[in-house]
């Protein structure tokens, strides 16, 4: 095997790697929630939250001992997680897990806008490291994420107050004749919501190429300009 062809491997090796810290947590979550649910039924969200937590902080771990990275936005969320889904079972009340993806969006969509008021871009700190874009295409990215938390925020709450088969009042309820199930919910949080990340990822390409130099590109360019 060439050098060439053993870097791209380790890549696609690490890539790979990264995703699987990503999204490993919600994919256990959603796997131990069906399969709990053949058997303890009611109990299946309480034992898909506990399994979640241990996940989330078995994944920050991996991520900070072997790909030697602290990966912030799983940080945030091993926090809620473990927060929110202790009272989920303390309490043997699953409104706290149902509205823990709410307030992780949330947190991510005001952390932009905030930096934004103290001047400076959090979504540029992030992955300026990347690429280079000029500080006004960082400035749209960072707004067309915080907007798009937001957006995954309000759909999240849509859901959880329309879950009819779980301990939500009608007094939660949003829109009269909307019924959801609670596995529709949990199976959302893999199927939905990681593949509208993915359609919003891509809908972003067209303005990242256009703006967007590579992390070597940038440094060549400054070292012509200093001579």
């Amino acid at each position: 095997m060439s050098d060439a062809q053993s870097d791209t491997s380790k890549s696609t090796i690490g890539q790979g790697s990264k995703l699987l810290v990503d999204v490993g947590p919600a994919a256990i979550f959603m796997i131990t929630y069906n399969v709990a649910k053949r058997m303890v039924e009611d109990q299946a969200i309480y034992w898909a939250t506990g399994i979640f937590m241990l996940a989330t902080a078995a994944a920050v771990v991996y991520a900070i001992v072997t790909q030697k990275r602290f990966p912030p936005m799983l940080a945030v969320t091993f926090v809620i997680v473990t927060l929110f889904g202790g009272m989920t079972i303390y309490l043997q009340d699953p409104i706290f897990i149902f509205i823990k993806p709410t307030i992780i969006n949330l947190i991510f969509c005001f952390a932009i806008l905030i930096s934004f008021a103290l001047g400076f871009n959090v979504w540029k700190r992030l992955f300026g490291s990347i690429y280079s874009m000029p500080d006004h295409a960082w400035v749209m990215l960072g707004i067309r994420w915080a907007l798009f938390f937001a957006f995954l925020a309000v759909l999240n709450e849509v859901m959880w107050r329309h879950i009819v088969d779980a301990n939500v009042p009608e007094s939660a309820r949003w829109f009269a004749g909307l019924e959801l199930s609670e596995a529709f919910w949990v199976n959302f949080r893999f199927f939905g919501t990681f593949p509208l990340f993915f359609l919003f990822v891509l809908a972003n390409v067209p303005m990242t190429l256009k703006y967007a130099k590579s992390a070597d590109e940038s440094e060549e360019s400054a070292t012509k300009d200093s001579h």
